[in-house]
């Protein structure tokens, strides 16, 4: 079963009501990074590539701070701190909006325990902008057995910039 958007919105810190929606709670933009260099998946471990933080620049007639894309590959941060409760599984999709401009959002599963500041692939099929502070994900939480909680390599990520 899917929780409520309240329920959501009771695991993040950081939100105003208009991110609250029926499902889920709507992700806004941080920041823009593209991946450099080589990553490594082993049987032994991972080692992710090098990335550049994308230069904001000044987006549409109000100039406010934003990110022109090019078609390519992309790192979205997420603003908010998430906490995925126990008994819960999170998962975060695209606001259609992204889809509609020729952008998708890919990400992983969430798992019970996890808390930090997490991340999704952006595919731009389209030249884009994105305004730092735009909706662009919604997270979703469902019911969920689960052995154990999250304890790898990305618990408490980027909550250093909190």
């Amino acid at each position: 079963m899917f929780r409520s958007g309240a329920f959501v919105a009771d695991q993040l810190d950081g939100i105003d009501a208009e991110q609250v929606q029926p499902n889920g709670v709507d992700l806004r933009l941080e920041a823009v990074l593209e991946p450099v260099g080589t990553g490594r998946i082993t049987r032994d471990g991972k080692a992710i590539a090098d990335r550049d933080q994308v230069e904001s620049v000044a987006i549409g007639p109000e100039d406010r701070e934003g990110y022109r894309l090019a078609p390519g590959g992309y790192i979205l941060q997420y603003a908010e701190t998430v906490s995925i409760p126990e008994e819960h599984v999170g998962f975060v999709l695209p606001r259609s909006s992204l889809m509609r401009n020729g952008a998708m959002l890919n990400t992983a599963v969430w798992d019970a325990g996890y808390s930090g500041r997490g991340e999704g692939l952006l595919q731009v099929h389209n030249e884009i902008e994105l305004e730092r502070g735009a909706r662009v994900a919604q997270l979703v939480l469902a019911a969920a057995d689960h052995e154990g909680t999250y304890d790898g390599s990305y618990q408490g990520e980027r909550l250093d910039r909190a």
